[in-house]
């Protein structure tokens, strides 16, 4: 973070200093939430959560040298007290990127978030220094703690912005007023708690609303290709630009095709000029995020071709997610189980298909979490499109809603032993274990509250039994 007296803080997050001998000692290091992490000249925040109140670690962080503690009550120790520590925390965030000169890149979707913001990452990290949130931090608690890392060196500061419900994407932009927004599509993550598409795209959509007007240069990054995002158009005073497979298209993909290794490539078409590029990530639906990707760079000064070597270059930054590897036996593990949802769930089967092109594939499935009355259906839809892309074996693993996969490769015409559904990931790593060959690929996705990493991880490891990797 920028430098910032202890004085200056409290006035900015409207607290009271407690225990502070001198309100000019600043604030050098970084603004943590894990006692952990403190460190020289941090400020640690404590929050309260349902199992640990971070103001019990508040002698310990002072001890390994945080300036002071943000707090909601005096706690000893040197402190700046609030209210409420998470406004006290947005504040904060909103003061610092108001000084910042770096651009601010925001973006939301559905699918793809996290993929795509490592791309942009990647893309403008290759020109000018880039800070980006980490994973998935994309709340109210992780995107400011993100944007108080930037400094007055950083040129681009990009932030995922996550929803659940109407007014989140608002409130976090309020704290952090990005000027590009980028939204790539509206899907069916979290349709349980919003009740419908169209009140995730008017979820959504209040990142276009917050942006400055073109003359202000506000720009608007859609995704042509899909109808609820096209028309969030007509709800800013932004420039717009489209990127996708339409014609319309301002940046768009020609010549897709997969490599057989399953790495999309294509050619970049911007306005400014077209290029080749041929990714380093696994499945064709890296392409709609690569076109993303590469809208936001052009509209910040890049040119096709260093778009186009910087996307050939970039890889996976957050794990879980098409993690591939191989073993020394051949066996190939596809590792994509940080999340899952209708959408990234058909393009990882997608992208398995196109991996395993000539060889055995195994698609080790779970539960698709907050999906509402969705939920039957889309499960249903997701076992029988393994079916029709002849994914060798799907190995449904959970309750309910695995057994639900089951029953849609069922529904498909699967009747022998193409399709296993076991209880568990204990269950899942026995049958792999007795069961894989040299050369197969093993795709390993659910939602992440399944845990279907410890999955991938004990096919990984060598020397240890089936039941002791699996837990």
């Amino acid at each position: 973070m920028i430098a910032l007296s202890l004085a200056e803080i409290a006035e900015v997050v409207g607290g009271q200093t407690h225990d502070i001998p001198d309100p000019s000692v600043q604030v050098t290091g970084p603004v943590v939430r894990d006692s952990r992490e403190a460190g020289p000249g941090s400020l640690f925040v404590a929050f309260v959560g349902e199992r640990v109140d971070g103001h019990d670690y508040a002698a310990a962080v002072v001890e390994a040298g945080s300036a002071a503690v943000l707090a909601s009550r005096p706690v000893g120790v040197p402190a700046i007290v609030v209210e409420d520590v998470q406004a006290a925390l947005g504040a904060l965030a909103r003061h610092v990127v108001g000084r910042l000169g770096a651009t601010l890149v925001a973006l939301t979707g559905s699918a793809g978030k996290t993929s795509t913001k490592d791309l942009i990452a990647q893309v403008l990290g290759s020109r000018a220094p880039t800070v980006f949130t980490p994973g998935s931090l994309n709340n109210e608690i992780g995107l400011p703690l993100t944007a108080l890392t930037a400094t007055e060196e950083t040129k681009f500061l990009v932030l995922e912005m996550g929803a659940r419900g109407i007014g989140h994407i608002r409130y976090l932009a309020g704290l952090t007023p990005p000027k590009v927004g980028l939204v790539l599509n509206v899907g069916s993550a979290h349709i349980g708690e919003f009740g419908g598409r169209e009140q995730i795209a008017q979820a959504k959509g209040e990142l276009v609303e917050s942006l400055p007007p073109a003359e202000e240069g506000g720009t608007a990054i859609l995704n042509a290709d899909d109808p609820f995002v096209r028309a969030m158009a007509a709800r800013t005073k932004a420039k717009v630009i489209l990127f996708g497979e339409s014609d319309e298209a301002d940046v768009r993909a020609e010549n897709v095709r997969l490599t057989d290794s399953g790495q999309p490539s294509f050619r970049l078409h911007t306005p400014s000029g077209a290029s080749d590029v041929t990714m380093r990530l696994y499945g064709e639906h890296h392409v709609s995020n690569a076109l993303a990707a590469a809208a936001v760079a052009h509209e910040l000064g890049m040119s096709a071709d260093e778009i186009a070597t910087a996307l050939s270059e970039a890889g996976s930054l957050s794990r879980w997610r098409m993690e591939v590897t191989e073993r020394p036996d051949g066996v190939t593990v596809v590792n994509d189980a940080y999340n899952a949802n209708p959408e990234s769930m058909k393009a990882a089967l997608r992208a398995l298909a196109a991996m395993g092109r000539g060889r055995r594939t195994w698609a080790v499935l779970g539960k698709m979490a907050e999906l509402g009355d969705e939920a039957l259906a889309e499960h249903d839809a997701v076992g029988r499109l393994a079916v029709r892309l002849n994914v060798s074996k799907l190995v449904a693993v959970g309750g309910r809603e695995a057994a639900w996969l089951q029953l849609g490769a069922y529904n498909e015409g699967s009747w022998g032993e193409e399709s296993v559904h076991v209880s568990d990931a204990q269950g899942a790593v026995h049958l792999l274990r007795s069961e894989l060959r040299p050369g197969d690929v093993v795709l390993v996705k659910a939602s992440r509250s399944v845990g279907l990493e410890s999955v991938a991880q004990a096919l990984l490891e060598t020397g240890a039994e089936g039941e002791v990797a699996a837990r």
